[in-house]
């Protein structure tokens, strides 16, 4: 009797080996495929060059930074107007940031009618991937994250 626990706790402890061996393999191997962002680092961006390539690109035209006026002549689209910046629940990670100019149909702006932001799921902000550098890309996303205030949630209380 004594030899049939000992073999039903030997399979048990292979089971758990087998399982944390997967488990661990698989951690590992998350961040090794082609599509990783390990090794990914650009260089520290400028909040006031930020905020001058934001004027350059004359992004006032439909977007709204809390204290930034837009400078004569800047092309004014009422109907978009989308607010950047401001008190937020949620992080404005870099990333997050960074993917909303590079790639704006990746996530819409939240508070906003579909048919503001977008048509047939293609962002309606203008893509300026082929004429803004790298370091204007830097600089501006760093402006717009010194915009964002993280603020603590508050739950609702019953």
């Amino acid at each position: 009797m004594y030899l049939g626990k000992v073999g039903v706790i030997m399979k048990h402890l292979l089971l758990l080996f087998i399982l944390f061996t997967l488990m661990i393999v698989s951690l590992i191997s998350c961040d090794l495929g082609p599509e990783s962002p390990r090794g990914f680092s650009l260089p520290e961006g400028n909040v006031d060059s930020g905020k001058l390539v934001f004027l350059k690109y004359q992004c006032l035209a439909c977007h709204q930074v809390a204290g930034l006026q837009a400078p004569e002549g800047t092309i004014n689209n009422d109907k978009y107007n989308i607010k950047l910046g401001g008190k937020s629940t949620q992080v404005k990670t870099y990333a997050d940031l960074l993917t909303s100019v590079i790639n704006p149909s990746h996530k819409f702006a939240k508070g906003y009618a579909l048919s503001v932001v977008q048509y047939d799921g293609v962002s309606k902000m203008k893509n300026y991937n082929d004429v803004m550098t790298v370091s204007e890309l830097v600089n501006l996303t760093t402006f717009l994250q010194s915009n964002y205030q993280l603020v603590p949630y508050r739950r609702t209380v019953y």
